[in-house]
Formats: structure tokens, sequence, C-alpha cells
């Protein structure tokens, strides 16, 4: 009982649309500039860097508060397969509130950010490999000048780098598996939810901002 309330309270707070309220603030809809897309990418390419910056933080402390609120309090060691599904599952809850927020009629972002906050509060077995799925991030997005084509960098390289990971660390599979399957699963979120941006890429029609340095 206690982990679904966590797991609620965490889909709660990850589906409050930061860069609707953004927007709002300044005197627009975000929804009908630009993308469409409440994340800080949009933001940032219709209300300036700045308030990019902002949604973006915003976006990534969302993921990041409740799962690393969900470790201190329920999570003991040594781990077992039940304590990370639980530690996880709520970490996933938060990204599911930004990709379907109850707030917008379950339409939302895109989730890179707050996958990124998520995995920022799993440490370190997610830290580590998102900062290597950053970094995958940054190669692409500078090599490419288009932010979608960075997001599909991270997306692939975390699961693998979590892989890896989960190799060095010794990690037993029968304990250690709901970090793969979680890792997967949230790295399909994102390249779903990106599937328009690789139908564009496909056909050399994506946007490029070279200016832009966000995740969506």
């Amino acid at each position: 009982m206690t982990f679904l309330v966590w797991a609620v309270a965490a889909y709660l707070l990850g589906a409050i649309p930061f860069g609707y309220f953004i927007g709002r603030a300044r005197g627009i809809d975000i929804r009908q500039h630009g993308s469409g897309n409440i994340g800080a990418t949009n933001v940032g390419r219709v209300l300036g860097r700045r308030w990019g910056f902002v949604c973006l933080a915003l976006d990534i402390l969302k993921g990041f508060g409740p799962t690393f609120a969900a470790g201190l309090a329920l999570v003991r060691p040594p781990l077992d397969s039940v304590a990370w599904l639980q530690w996880l599952a709520v970490g996933l809850a938060a990204v599911l509130g930004h990709l379907f927020p109850v707030y917008l009629g379950f339409r939302g972002g895109k989730g890179v950010a707050t996958t990124i906050g998520v995995a920022a509060g799993i440490y370190p077995y997610f830290t580590v490999p998102i900062a290597a799925a950053l970094a995958a991030y940054g190669v692409v997005r500078y090599a490419t000048g288009v932010v979608s084509a960075g997001s599909l960098a991270l997306a692939v390289v975390f699961p693998v780098a979590v892989y890896a990971y989960w190799r060095y660390a010794g990690l037993k599979l029968a304990d250690a598996w709901p970090l793969l399957a979680v890792s997967v699963l949230l790295g399909l979120l994102i390249i779903v939810r990106h599937r328009e941006n690789i139908l564009r890429l496909l056909h050399g029609q994506e946007l490029g901002v070279r200016t832009d340095a966000k995740p969506q």
C-alpha cells in the first residue's frame, strides 16, 4: 500500500505540465506554437533559451524528486527483484505522468528530461548509465544540429549502458533484472513518443536548431 501511494504521488507530480504553465505565465498556450509540445525544447524555441532551461530543470526535478525520495524511504539493502521493482515503478510513474498528464487530457511531452531526472535518482545503477547516454546525446545533437536525433541516441544508449554497468557491478540477474527491463521500457517510450520526429528524419524534414541545446 505504501508503494502504491508513492507511485500515485509520483505520477501526479510527473504530470505537472511545467511547460504549459510557463507558456501561460508568458501569455500563450505553448501547445499552439512551435511543435505544439509542452517540453523544454519547444518552450525554448518559442519563448527563448532562458525559459527552455527553466522548463528543463523543472521537468528533470519532477522525475528526480519522487524517485530519490522513494529510494530513501522504501529501499533497504540488499535489494532483491521486488525492491527494485517498487523503486523503479515510482520513477516510471513519474515519467508516465509527464507523457500522459491527467491535467492536460493525457497529452504530454516526450519524456527525455523526466527520464534523466528519474535515472539520476537511482544512484548509481541508473545515474552512471544516464551520464553515458547524455554524452551520446551531446555528440549526436551537436553533430547533426537536430535535438530529436540526440534524444533518440540517448534512448538507445541508456539501456545498453545499464546492461554494461550491471555487468561491471556484478549484479545477479535474478535480483537486478528489473533494472534492465525498466531501462529498455524507458528507452522505448522515448522512441515511440518521437515517432513523428523519426519519420521527418527519414525524409530529411526534421527541424534543426543548432542554438537550442535542450532535450525535449
